[in-house]
């Protein structure tokens, strides 16, 4: 079963393996998502503790945007990911379909994956939350028309791996050619595990910095306990590399590290964005069951995530991953989880990068996120908007909304506020600015991509 966070990043065992752990009262509280195939909490179970509330945002100031929300695609199926051209065109990637483009008249063309695409991805496949991810343009795309999406392949069988792909598109935006792997060897979870189904935490998001021109591409732990501090294994960490895939000039991992890590020590972040002004990177992540996190990237960076077991005062764990423990189906509160198994581990890494928002000790879904830019936004301008898909398991109110962080100068605290907009609640899976400098919305749930202006 997968309970899901951000795309199922609480991934447990099945209903039909929970029997002898849970009530049937506890298995009607389950419900499985049509599109994802995903299971979800419906509501808090009876036997667990009194839900820990989440806090009141302030309420907006004065200053504060008002808000308009228009859907400009629907249909589709798990929209991940959003990227856009200076006259408004749009790409974008369906988990289990591929990449495609929107025109700004609105004509939507199916480039590159499964069947119905122009280009046929013959060895793309959609397993758990892995799929056709991120997507990223080049700086340079007005001259040399590059285009980069995050995939998973089956060109490699032992194991499967993620990829990233480099593709050419033609003057029209209507075709691709020139696939180039140029990042063949990301971790993939090539089969399930007492922690979940195979698939699961790639990561999978790709942007390019605009201060040093990179790309800079994140990747997960697999539910892998000894990945996030491998030195050269790509999965739990957060790559720099060039437009070939190769390391950046000035990536600084410490000694033995691949050296196409520009940071590591992560669970599955799904969002990275650049500061404005700066050009900080900051990474954005759900937590197991508590601590989502955003945090402020530093180049040779440890993020502090270590779910191995028999270490750091924690003895054996399921398939060697304490990621969700202890007591890994059973109710606790999230600080005591917290305790046991950190998601920034100050103890054991005293100099780990620290967050800078922990979404007070909750875990619920955090996934993509951009900051916004422009006069419009008001007092909100430079802030962090922050999506979050939505979790309500052992009492978590499940949260799924749109943050905005006004991030301290030293990137180490935040102040929240909440962004009201007139909207049902959905399974925000990325957010992006277009270049209208308007806020745009990939709402996995209902399979729309909105479009938030401030007035």
């Amino acid at each position: 079963m997968t309970l899901s966070a951000c795309g199922g990043e609480q991934d447990v065992t099945g209903p039909d393996q929970q029997q002898a752990a849970t009530t049937d009262e506890q298995q009607d509280a389950l419900y499985r998502d049509r599109r994802s195939g995903d299971w979800f909490w419906r509501k808090p179970r009876k036997s667990s503790p009194t839900p820990t509330p989440t806090p009141t945002p302030s309420p907006p100031a004065a200053t504060a945007p008002t808000l308009t929300r228009t859907v400009i695609s629907t249909g589709l199926q798990t929209p991940w990911d959003l990227a856009f051209l200076p006259d408004g065109t749009m790409f974008f990637t369906e988990r289990c379909r591929g990449l495609s483009v929107r025109s700004p008249t609105g004509t939507v063309t199916r480039l590159f994956g499964t069947t119905g695409s122009n280009v046929l991805a013959s060895d793309f496949f959609c397993e758990g939350q892995s799929g056709m991810n991120g997507v990223a343009i080049d700086p340079q795309f007005a001259s040399n028309r590059y285009i980069y999406v995050f995939m998973s392949s089956n060109l490699s069988t032992n194991p499967r791996t993620n990829r990233v792909v480099r593709l050419v598109v033609n003057a029209t935006n209507t075709s691709v050619s020139n696939r180039t792997d140029i990042v063949t060897d990301i971790a993939f979870k090539n089969a399930g595990t007492a922690n979940g189904g195979s698939g699961a935490h790639s990561g999978g998001r790709l942007r390019f910095s605009p201060g040093d021109g990179y790309l800079y591409v994140t990747t997960g732990d697999n539910h892998n306990g000894s990945l996030p501090q491998d030195p050269m294994r790509l999965g739990g960490k957060v790559l720099r590399v060039d437009r070939d895939g190769k390391a950046a000039a000035g990536n600084n991992p410490p000694a033995g590290f691949d050296k196409r890590v520009f940071a590591y020590g992560f669970r599955n972040p799904q969002g990275i964005a650049f500061r404005p002004g700066t050009n900080e990177p900051f990474l954005s992540e759900n937590g197991p069951w508590h601590t989502d996190e955003v945090t402020k990237l530093v180049n040779g960076g440890n993020g502090g995530w270590d779910p191995r077991d028999n270490r750091n005062g924690r003895g054996a764990c399921p398939d060697a991953y304490c990621g969700y423990s202890p007591n890994q189906m059973g109710a606790m509160p999230p600080a005591e989880r917290s305790a046991f198994m950190p998601m920034t581990d100050l103890k054991a890494f005293p100099n780990a990068l620290k967050p800078a928002w922990t979404n007070n000790g909750l875990s619920q879904g955090m996934c993509g996120s951009v900051f916004l830019v422009g006069k419009q936004w008001k007092q909100w301008e430079g802030r962090l908007a922050v999506g979050y898909a939505g979790i309500g398991i052992h009492g978590t109110p499940t949260g799924n909304r749109i943050d905005i962080l006004d991030l301290s100068k030293d990137g180490l605290s935040a102040k929240r506020e909440e962004l009201l907009w007139p909207t049902f609640a959905g399974r925000f899976r990325h957010l992006a600015l277009g270049p209208d400098n308007a806020l745009y919305v990939a709402d996995e749930g209902s399979g729309m991509i909105y479009r938030v202006t401030p007035n």
